[in-house]
């Protein structure tokens, strides 16, 4: 059901853990499915993401989602982690069953979370970032987890 990528980013995920004076936390959750991700992002002068930490709340595809998340926005730019959507992190974990895709939308939702603070704290605007939803679930058809 889960692919080698997913159950490992499970058992043994990365980046797990909180960032002290963080330059932006974003706080996400599904209220359907009771999933809850907190991400941390540590961004220097340059608009590079040093670090990125996460706690989720969730089950093991939140989970999974979440670790690869970290990994695939660490090193990059402000611009290309928001370029990480939830198809790139459901991509790089050789995909999800499609009950669990909704884990892959809180990943993405959560980077923008994060962003959202980091710009927010700077009195920035990042191109092409919006308000991300406190709750993916809104405006979601009643589906099924």
């Amino acid at each position: 059901m889960y692919s080698e990528k997913v159950m490992d980013h499970f058992q043994n995920p990365r980046n797990v853990g909180e960032i002290e004076n963080a330059s932006g936390v974003g706080t996400v959750g599904n209220a359907k499915c009771g999933d809850i991700m907190r991400m941390y992002l540590d961004i220097d002068d340059d608009g590079i993401i040093q670090d990125c930490k996460f706690k989720t709340f969730g089950c093991g595809a939140a989970v999974a989602t979440s670790s690869m998340a970290t990994e695939l926005v660490k090193g990059k730019t402000i611009q290309q982690a928001l370029e990480v959507t939830n198809k790139a992190v459901m991509e790089a974990l050789d995909g999800l069953p499609p009950i669990k895709v909704h884990c892959s939308l809180l990943a993405e939702e959560a980077i923008h979370a994060a962003l959202w603070d980091y710009a927010e704290k700077h009195g920035i605007k990042i191109e092409g970032l919006e308000k991300p939803k406190s709750d993916i679930s809104e405006g979601e058809e009643d589906e099924e987890y």
